[in-house]
């Protein structure tokens, strides 16, 4: 999905610059990744956890899309915990 601006919540570029993941990455995750979470019930606006792969990086994102504005905030950005998910990234572990 083609997006517009992203906006970011100081908690994702605190831990964007923390975890070594740039703007442009996120912007690759959330354009070119895959949705492995749906966080409909959010409030304020609904979210997704997507999956991307920078390089042979694995990044997850949480994005919140207000349909209104036509606007993707990133909430969050982080590089998956192997003991945390299985199926490549792609699930939970119990």
């Amino acid at each position: 999905m083609k997006v517009g601006q992203i906006t970011y919540r100081v908690h994702a570029v605190e831990r964007m610059f923390e975890r070594g993941i740039t703007t442009a990455d996120v912007r690759t995750v959330v354009e070119h990744g895959k949705p492995i979470e749906d966080y409909s019930a959010d409030t304020l606006y609904p979210s997704q956890l997507i999956l991307g792969w920078i390089a042979k990086r694995p990044v997850h994102v949480v994005a919140a899309f207000d349909a209104a504005q036509d606007a993707v905030i990133g909430i969050t950005a982080y590089e998956p915990d192997p003991a945390q998910w299985a199926d490549q990234f792609r699930r939970r572990v119990v």
